[in-house]
């Protein structure tokens, strides 16, 4: 699957407040782990991510600075009437998807 954008969200902040976003964000990383956006979303962050920090003149009097995060969700496990069913001598583990 392509890259596909969930949220986007652009406006002109003071700098405090820009301090107080980042804040915001990096207390819901350190609770629980989830980034929330817009009216009801949320995306849940992985234990380790890779991170990018760029920061680039773009003209004589405009600088900008892109923080970006990414990681790999685990992929999903087949649907119980999908799993092969062992042959015999073979023992079959159980697993106990994460809460």
């Amino acid at each position: 699957m392509a890259g596909m954008d969930i949220y986007e969200d652009a406006r002109t902040v003071s700098r405090s407040d820009l301090a107080a976003w980042l804040r915001q964000l990096a207390n819901q990383l350190e609770t629980d782990g989830r980034l929330f956006y817009g009216a009801a979303g949320a995306v849940s962050v992985a234990d380790t991510v890779r991170c990018e920090l760029e920061i680039e003149r773009e003209s004589e009097t405009e600088v900008s600075v892109e923080i970006e995060f990414s990681w790999t969700e685990p992929t999903s496990t087949p649907a119980a009437n999908e799993v092969e069913e062992p042959s015999s001598g073979e023992q079959q583990a159980e697993v106990t998807p994460e809460a």
